[in-house]
This record gives C-alpha cells, structure tokens and sequence, in this order.
C-alpha cells in the first residue's frame, strides 16, 4: 500500500517574491483574481490557509485599467459612516479620476478572505497610476 505524506511548514519560513503586474488593458475583475491569488499565496505549492507565505505584487499603469459592460457609467462605490445621512456614493468615472489606485484597491480587498492576516496581506500590494516605481531592485525577471 502506497502512503503519501503531507508535510506542514513550520515557522516563518516565507520567502517572498515580487511579482509585476501591468494593467494596462487588462480587466478590472480578472486582474484584481490574480493579484489576490498571488498576495494570499496560492500559486506556491505550500500553500496554507493559516499562513502567510504569499509575495509581493507591484501593480503599475492602474490608470489604464478596464472594466466591461457599460460599468464606466454604472458602476457606484458606496461609503457609509453609520452616522443617519452617512452614505456616500462615487461613479467609477470619478473615481478613476480622483484615485486610479483605490479602483484597484477596492477590487482586491473583496477577493481576500476576511481574516486577521487580511490587512498583511493587503500592505504588500503596491499600485503605482503610471509605470514609474521604485522596486526594479527586488523584481527579477
């Protein structure tokens, strides 16, 4: 009889690594499912769900992303304080003027699990609006 093994890593063993994303002309929803896939460490074949091992993502030219569907004019982020006349409404139009950045932002948190390890997890996502950044060190291709 053939047994197989599972083995768990221990400690904090996590060897990050950079990932570069470019959005230019990329999907809103499809960009946002690999980048969360990458920050919560799905792609590693050690993957744990009570770990944090994923890397890190710098995603560049966030101000040329693009959504389907007629969702330039429809789409509506809300904010509510929990105050009475607390909720506020902003179209992705103006949103993608004011921050391309909170666009991507937005989509992300939504597709990583609500847990403690979630704000981690979400501090090693840096989004830049133009393809300048200050990582080409830590990115090797």
């Amino acid at each position: 009889m053939i047994t197989q093994k599972t083995t768990v890593t221990k400690g904090k063993i996590a060897t990050r690594k950079w990932h570069l994303v470019d959005l230019e002309g990329q999907v809103l929803g499809r960009a946002a499912t690999k980048i969360a896939a990458i920050l919560v460490g799905k792609d590693l074949t050690t993957f744990s769900p009570n770990r944090d091992d994923g890397g890190v993502v710098v995603a560049i030219n966030a101000a040329k992303i693009v959504v389907t569907g007629g969702k330039e004019k429809t789409k509506i982020y809300y904010h509510y304080s929990g105050f009475p006349g607390g909720l506020k409404e902003m179209p992705f139009e103006a949103l993608m003027k004011k921050d391309p950045r909170k666009v991507i932002e937005h989509a992300v948190a939504g597709m990583i699990p609500k847990n403690k390890l979630r704000s981690l997890r979400l501090a090693r996502l840096k989004i830049f609006i133009d393809d300048q950044h200050p990582y080409h060190d830590q990115i090797k291709p």
